[in-house]
């Protein structure tokens, strides 16, 4: 498994600050896994607009915009990096465990969770001091997560134990965990809060979990290998980046099937909806870029280079208020 991880990336900081940069909104942040770096892309025009250097192979990330702050994954040096989002700066390093992949925030901005691949747990963190505040067992090799929109749960998907957990974020406890298709890795949640969507690597498919109890709804097949999903156009279609087909597969919410295949770049993984809820974003892991996916239209409106090995798992794009 620790070969999973000599893929990763990291991120050096170049000291100048663009007079835009404070401007820039929203913004993607691309983990680029090869070349340690991370592509800061302002969403307005479609370009990047700085490269992030930072040590580490940086994999996951999260964003915080109510303290302007992104965190990225470093499984290279066993933590994760706190980035500046507006003066595109490398805070501080915060050490975890070798296996830190998946990362999210919670809704406030307050806490930051850290899944570590290897020791089978979630290391919750305060986003002021940093401090550790616990660490909750899951199942495992967990990677994707993604908290309610109520802010009250945290979903960790499993993808060695075929599950998703389901954790309190009043307590850090586990409520509960159920099987779902095999090696699930990334999350998406709908904006209700009750529709979980898992993509499911080896089953080649997704499945759709109602979160009140956890059960589930649907299996809905789709191409090779799917990695990671996200919700636009109001919740009504689901896109989920296939990793050997080189394609997203478009999924509507309402019928639950396979709608569209939409070519993209080589390799896609990591994949985020744009603030206006109708552009999706798709980092290509093999294409060294991001695909711009119009949801209304179902085409590829825009191709942007970024680094070599752009991964981007978790939540890249932030909206600066």
């Amino acid at each position: 498994m620790r070969a999973f991880f000599e893929t990763a990336a990291v991120v050096l900081i170049t000291a100048a600050v663009l007079p835009f940069a404070a401007n820039a909104q929203p913004l993607a942040f691309i983990s680029n896994q090869l070349d340690n770096s991370v592509s800061v892309i302002d969403a307005a025009s479609n370009r990047v607009v700085e490269t992030i250097r930072v040590p580490g192979k940086p994999a996951g990330v999260a964003v915080n915009p109510q303290k302007s702050q992104v965190y990225v994954s470093t499984p290279g040096s066993g933590g994760f990096a706190v980035l500046d989002g507006r003066q595109y700066r490398n805070l501080r390093f915060v050490p975890v465990n070798t296996g830190s992949l998946g990362i999210a925030t919670d809704r406030s901005g307050d806490r930051v969770f850290v899944a570590d691949w290897y020791e089978n747990n979630v290391s919750v963190f305060d986003t002021g001091s940093f401090q550790l505040l616990q660490v909750i067992a899951v199942g495992q090799s967990p990677s994707g997560m993604v908290v309610s929109p109520d802010d009250r749960w945290l979903y960790v998907a499993n993808r060695v134990g075929n599950s998703v957990s389901k954790i309190s974020l009043n307590n850090l406890q586990v409520r509960k965990t159920v099987a779902v298709g095999r090696h699930p890795f990334g999350l998406a949640i709908d904006s209700s809060g009750q529709r979980l969507y898992t993509a499911n690597v080896e089953s080649d498919d997704v499945t759709v979990l109602d979160t009140r109890g956890l059960y589930r709804i649907a299996t809905v097949p789709v191409q090779n290998r799917p990695y990671a999903a996200t919700l636009a156009l109001r919740d009504t279609l689901l896109f989920v980046t296939n990793q050997d087909d080189s394609n997203v597969s478009v999924i509507d919410t309402g019928s639950l099937r396979e709608i569209a295949v939409i070519e993209v770049g080589d390799k896609p993984e990591g994949i985020a909806t744009h603030p206006d809820d109708r552009h999706v974003y798709v980092a290509n892991w093999l294409g060294d870029s991001v695909s711009v996916i119009d949801a209304r239209t179902l085409k590829v409106v825009e191709t942007i280079g970024t680094g070599e090995g752009s991964r981007a798992f978790g939540q890249f794009m932030m909206d600066l208020k």
